[in-house]
């Protein structure tokens, strides 16, 4: 391609006379005539001060942007929202993680669209970031490359590796008096050495992991620790490639395809990931017009073994991967198995195979196994179906010895009574804890339940009880906790229907979530029902509640790419 054509958008801005006044915008900023002649590409960070995993990647920017400069582009900095999921955890403001994945594509949208950038690289932190950067880059289809900022290094006390999750639980087990207080102090003091998003296989490793499956990010670059040495030039190398992209003018389209999508719940199944991901990859998806039911997800779960030890349900962490050559090992395994569809391209302008080919698996190490000797023959994640979950619903399986479950309900209509309870020692064995009103619309916002899981686990019941929800778990939950129930309590689901004591059922073998009441009794209760009054009446919460669609189907609030296909002037 010419220079010319390299400026597929910015030429809009840059180019005549009329156009004048935006160079003059320019020149403020320190730009020269030579400059106008090359393309602008956005770099968009989620860098702020509000979480150790963001707080590295305004410095991670820096390197990228000279490997931009350097290759005849001109980057343009810029950062959007993140919100820390753990901090937001177990209070109102978890209910703003989901709704800020929109808010993060969105406004990436709105910058690039506005300014006409002419490709982006998007580098995220904590969790609902990645699926926003993710979103924006299939929403905008401009040439893209997405990069991690990075894992935390475990932490340490008495010889053991904590994680954030062995906070949420000593809090449980506090509260029983299991561990004093100084115990839980020298925890919260050990489990955070410093800057990186969550260390296990939580939400944000788990699309770290889907980002390279999807050929998204260049092979290994999502596996790098936040603050190892190695990352900077990993950050110059994203400079260099987003131009190779913008010269082959490789779009978004062309890598994030069906069977790019099929590599991306391999992943996820291998790796026990976070139950979040059958959310951001419908999600992201949908933006692309691809249908990804909750049916071919549950069908790949299937027929994928578990391949990675990781946390929570293993014993390993993302330094671990990273150690033994990172999420090109885990790949080459499920390519080895069959398992990965090698034809895919990626943003090395390679097949997926082809960036695979001298990858091997190590044999003295136990994070990653191979296919012929798997941990589970199938994935650590289960999409449950009955008469609670018409739509589906799903549970994490990896790790869990105790899949089945029957026992009377404890119903709380929201979050905060759930715990209460909890730490008033209310709930006992055999319990069915079920926690309503929370899912995108009834939150709104879907919040995360970590708080809950963690406090049960550390009662020392997180195997003899089962937990249901409208709303999410954190990718650190353990137990079975079975989330996304739909339809959710808020639009009448039979979720909203349940009564304490009604005998509930939870296989995770067979794929069932029911309830011991016939169709008749439901249809009863049913017609005495009544919708709750919303929980906000203004604001972004409002405006998410009134967009957002199913968790069956990604709670996405916008009609995607087959949107697109109708609009007469699309993004």
């Amino acid at each position: 391609m010419s220079p010319h054509d390299l400026r597929h958008k910015s030429r809009h801005v840059m180019d005549g006379p009329a156009r004048a006044p935006h160079r003059a915008f320019y020149r403020a900023m320190g730009l020269k005539d030579e400059d106008f002649k090359k393309p602008l590409v956005g770099i968009a960070t989620t860098w702020n001060e509000v979480t150790p995993c963001n707080i590295t990647l305004r410095d991670q920017a820096a390197h990228i942007k000279r490997g931009v400069d350097a290759n005849g582009g001109i980057s343009r900095e810029f950062n959007t929202i993140a919100v820390s999921d753990g901090i937001a955890m177990g209070h109102e403001g978890m209910k703003a993680s989901l709704v800020s994945r929109e808010a993060i594509a969105d406004s990436i949208e709105l910058v690039m669209h506005a300014h006409q950038y002419d490709a982006l690289v998007g580098v995220a932190g904590c969790d609902k970031s990645l699926p926003g950067i993710l979103m924006s880059m299939a929403r905008l289809n401009v040439p893209s490359l997405f990069l991690y900022g990075g894992t935390i290094m475990p932490g340490r006390l008495g010889g053991k590796d904590l994680t954030i999750v062995d906070v949420y639980e000593a809090v449980g087990a506090f509260a029983t008096g299991k561990i004093t207080e100084k115990e839980l102090y020298d925890i919260e003091c050990s489990a955070c050495p410093g800057a990186g998003s969550c260390g296990g296989q939580f939400t944000a490793n788990t699309m770290a992991c889907v980002a390279e499956a999807m050929g998204m990010a260049l092979p290994g670059s999502n596996g790098y620790p936040a603050l190892d040495p190695g990352r900077v030039t990993v950050n110059e190398q994203c400079g260099e490639a987003i131009m190779r992209l913008l010269q082959e003018n490789l779009r978004p389209s062309d890598i994030m395809t069906r069977k790019a999508f099929e590599n991306a719940i391999r992943v996820v199944a291998a790796t026990g990931g976070s139950t979040n991901a059958c959310l951001h990859l419908p999600a992201i998806a949908h933006e692309l017009g691809i249908d990804l039911p909750l049916s071919l997800i549950d069908r790949i779960f299937n027929e994928t073994p578990t391949l990675a030890d990781l946390k929570p349900g293993g014993k390993y962490v993302m330094n671990d991967l990273f150690r033994i050559g990172g999420i090109p090992v885990l790949l080459k395994a499920l390519l080895d198995a069959g398992l990965l569809h090698g034809d895919c391209l990626t943003v090395t302008g390679k097949t997926m195979a082809e960036n695979l080919k001298d990858v091997t698996l190590p044999t003295d190490q136990d994070v990653v196994y191979p296919g012929t000797c798997p941990i589970s023959p199938t994935g650590g994640l289960k999409i449950l179906y009955g008469n609670l979950a018409t739509e589906g619903a799903v549970v994490k399986v990896a790790g869990l010895s105790r899949r089945v479950h029957r026992g009377p309900a404890k119903v709380f209509d929201g979050e905060e009574a759930a715990f209460a309870a909890i730490q008033r020692q209310e709930i006992r064995a055999g319990d069915t804890v079920v926690i309503r009103y929370e899912g995108p619309k009834g939150g709104p916002g879907m919040r995360e339940m970590l708080s809950v899981t963690a406090a049960l686990y550390g009662q020392d019941l997180g195997q003899d009880v089962a937990l249901i929800t409208d709303g999410r778990f954190s990718g650190g939950t353990r137990g079975l906790c079975v989330g996304h129930v739909g339809p959710e309590a808020f639009v009448g689901g039979p979720i909203a229907l349940l009564q304490d004591g009604d005998m509930i059922a939870v296989n995770a073998e067979t794929g069932v979530l029911s309830v011991d009441l016939c169709d008749a009794e439901l249809a009863a209760r049913k017609t005495r029902w009544q919708a709750p009054v919303p929980n906000y009446g203004k604001g972004v919460l409002w405006k998410y509640a009134q967009q957002v669609g199913s968790a069956a189907t990604g709670a996405v609030t916008h009609p995607g790419g087959l949107g697109a296909e109708k609009a007469l002037s699309p993004v």
